[in-house]
């Protein structure tokens, strides 16, 4: 019974002080202190959800004030330094609170911006108290000594390197999003970008433009009169070209790249008919100098009416009605360098 008692008189004491804790962290001594001001922070957010137009904003913006000032002010009391500086833990958590203020949207909230630019804002955050001396109103301004200008060169220029890296990193983001084509490159010479399995090996813009492509050509000279289909031959280059930027137009809208390939046409005598080549042409960044394009050959033949649609009591052919029959390759080909002359 003694020990039950004296158990319960524990978990009490455990109760109290976790109580006295909370109220310390809560409840202010005095007026003047930073949980007044994350109450107004609190408080100004909840009347900008009932306020409209500028005057929300307003509110709002004063109560992202009030945060920032009430949480740099609570880390600080009794700063945790980031191991290997001295920058206390506050400072980084104000600078991104400053950083989401500053550099975020209503939409997404958190922007590249905000994180490129956090590390700095926290390096100044820390720099700036040991330009004060003092506290509270009777600080005033000091040109620290030698050895804290040293140290604060080396945190800030040292955390704008940091920031160059993230800019960095979300540059090369947005161009592999813009420029996926990028992607089927070499990489392997490349100190920045590491290509992983999930690269494509041929650009899939470069397929995309030939496979739409191909349906467009075939609609073009499949049974069309053999003599119509040499005349557009003799002006592939200018009916190729229309249709390959038609369908780049609308297949890689959505793509910055879409200026950076183009469509030519390859036309070569055969015995029996023509060769077509369709060639998508990245003129792009690359690493082979001479860049690299993508190849789909279609075979054009004539074949007679007579033969396709024979006479069972007949087999002769007719050569004045001919037709063209046009066969195009299942893949694309991936070459490297430039494509041969027109001829």
């Amino acid at each position: 019974m003694g020990s039950l008692i004296k158990d319960l008189f524990g978990l009490f004491g455990i109760v109290d002080a976790i109580y006295k804790r909370l109220k310390e962290i809560f409840i202010p001594k005095q007026a003047y202190s930073w949980q007044t001001f994350i109450y107004l922070s609190i408080y100004s957010w909840g009347l900008s959800y009932f306020a409209i137009g500028y005057i929300q904003d307003i509110i709002a913006f004063f109560g992202w004030l009030f945060l920032i000032a009430g949480t740099a002010w609570y880390t600080t009391e009794d700063p945790l330094r980031v191991p290997g500086t001295f920058m206390p833990v506050g400072a980084v958590i104000t600078g991104f609170l400053v950083s989401v203020f500053a550099f975020g949207n209503q939409e997404d909230g958190i922007t590249s911006n905000t994180i490129v630019l956090w590390p700095t804002i926290s390096a100044l955050i820390t720099a700036i108290p040991e330009f004060f001396e003092g506290t509270g109103t009777d600080s005033k301004a000091q040109i620290p000594k030698p050895e804290v200008r040293q140290k604060i060169t080396i945190l800030v220029a040292s955390c704008m390197v940091l920031s160059c890296w993230l800019q960095f990193y979300f540059v090369m983001d947005n161009w592999l999003k813009e420029y996926p084509s990028l992607l089927a490159d070499d990489f392997k010479r490349s100190t920045f970008v590491l290509s992983t399995e999930k690269a494509e090996p041929v650009p899939t813009n470069g397929l995309v433009i030939l496979d739409r492509l191909q349906p467009l050509v075939e609609q073009e000279i499949g049974e069309r009169p053999w003599s119509e289909v040499e005349r557009w031959l003799l002006d592939a280059k200018k009916r190729v070209g229309n249709l390959g930027q038609q369908v780049i137009d609308k297949n890689l809208a959505q793509y910055e790249e879409k200026e950076l390939w183009r469509v030519e046409p390859r036309v070569v005598n055969t015995k029996s008919g023509y060769i077509l080549d369709l060639l998508s042409i990245w003129t792009g960044p690359s690493s082979n100098p001479r860049g690299y394009y993508l190849k789909k050959s279609c075979r054009i033949e004539p074949v007679a009416i007579s033969v396709r649609n024979r006479n069972t009591n007949t087999n002769q052919l007719d050569d004045k009605n001919t037709v063209a029959e046009i066969e195009c390759d299942r893949l694309s080909k991936l070459i490297a360098g430039a494509p041969p002359p027109q001829q």
